[in-house]
């Protein structure tokens, strides 16, 4: 079978690869149909250092994929269903896993695709707890995009931040990924949406998506658009993943008391903070990380109450170098999805 296999940092080839065995006990084996790309996929095929592994591996952080196979003792998927695979190596006996929380695994191994072979292979197998039936009626294309994607913004939105209906949220780099997703989100609830985005094609596309207030951080401040149009204010929710280059301007943004989630640092890791503005202002600031199963499965059921991802683009397995080229500069609004 097929595998796109990363040999070198920037080496990218299509290979053959033995499938693998029928399913165990406990396992599901999945006709992987496609793959979402995301920067942690961007970061795995330049090279970082901090990436322990072994190459080759197969890339791709986050699929779908058919059920071709069912293990012993499996229950509750059907073969010819669509299932998402968790991307995480989570053990499942420690306390947090048995709490659901399966992004505070004690015992992870390693992230598909990142540290180990991910999803851009023919057929694997996975064990069927980390496996989320999607619902039917869902495009392939769309619930390629839940296992990182959607799952990501509804544990960041949701369990982290409490986004109510009605607030104001500040969306950083909204069309991103997981910022257009952000918008569908925060939209569909009935939140007031300021959305940060890095030219004039973006905010086009920002301002067709529904976003009531588009800001050109290039040519605005957007601290300065956040307090205006809430009456000096502020926004009850700063949706963060941008990092050091907007850190200062989101906690400047925020009202009294108000809720700021951050999920990355792609601008960079270190930023300066008033901590007297923390205290005074009394800002809640919450990590979050990945996401669980059950966010992933509400996330699939969102997709089929008919909030969609934005596919910017659906490619080919062997134009998979060129989505990574074109994410890693930026140059994409939503998402690109890779057809096996």
């Amino acid at each position: 079978m097929r595998a796109l296999q990363l040999l070198a940092d920037r080496d990218l080839r299509l290979v053959e690869i033995p499938p693998p065995p029928p399913p165990g006990p406990g396992e599901i084996q999945l006709a992987i149909k496609a793959v979402a790309l995301n920067h942690i996929d961007v970061w795995g095929w330049r090279g970082m250092a901090f990436a322990k592994r072994e190459l080759p591996i197969s890339v791709g952080a986050e699929g779908v994929g058919e059920v071709v196979a069912l293990g012993e003792g499996v229950t509750g998927f059907t073969p010819g269903q669509l299932a998402v695979p968790y991307g995480g190596l989570t053990c499942g006996t420690c306390k947090e896993c048995l709490r659901g929380r399966d992004n505070l695994c004690e015992n992870i191994k390693g992230i598909r695709g990142f540290h180990v072979d991910g999803f851009a292979r023919g057929l694997m197998n996975i064990p069927a707890r980390q496996c989320v039936a999607v619902p039917a009626g869902v495009a392939v294309e769309d619930a390629a995009c839940a296992g990182i994607t959607f799952s990501t913004v509804q544990h960041m939105l949701f369990d982290n931040a409490k986004l109510e209906p009605g607030e104001t949220v500040l969306i950083h780099a909204a069309g991103s990924g997981i910022g257009t997703v952000a918008v569908r989100m925060a939209k569909a609830i009935g939140c007031t949406v300021i959305g940060t985005v890095g030219d004039e094609f973006k905010a086009a596309k920002a301002r067709a998506e529904g976003v009531d207030h588009v800001v050109n951080y290039n040519t605005d401040r957007f601290e300065s658009v956040a307090r205006r149009v809430t009456g000096k204010r502020g926004v009850d929710v700063v949706f963060e993943h941008v990092g050091a280059a907007t850190w200062a301007g989101s906690l400047l943004s925020m009202k009294m008391g108000g809720r700021l989630v951050t999920c990355g640092s792609t601008s960079g890791v270190s930023a300066e903070t008033n901590l007297m503005m923390i205290f005074q202002r009394q800002l809640k600031i919450q990590g979050s990380f990945g996401a669980t199963l059950r966010n992933i499965a509400e996330g699939v059921e969102k997709m089929a109450q008919g909030i969609r991802p934005v596919l910017d683009t659906v490619l080919p397995i062997e134009r998979f170098e060129e989505g990574l080229a074109r994410l890693e500069a930026r140059n994409v609004y939503g998402k690109i999805v890779i057809k096996l």
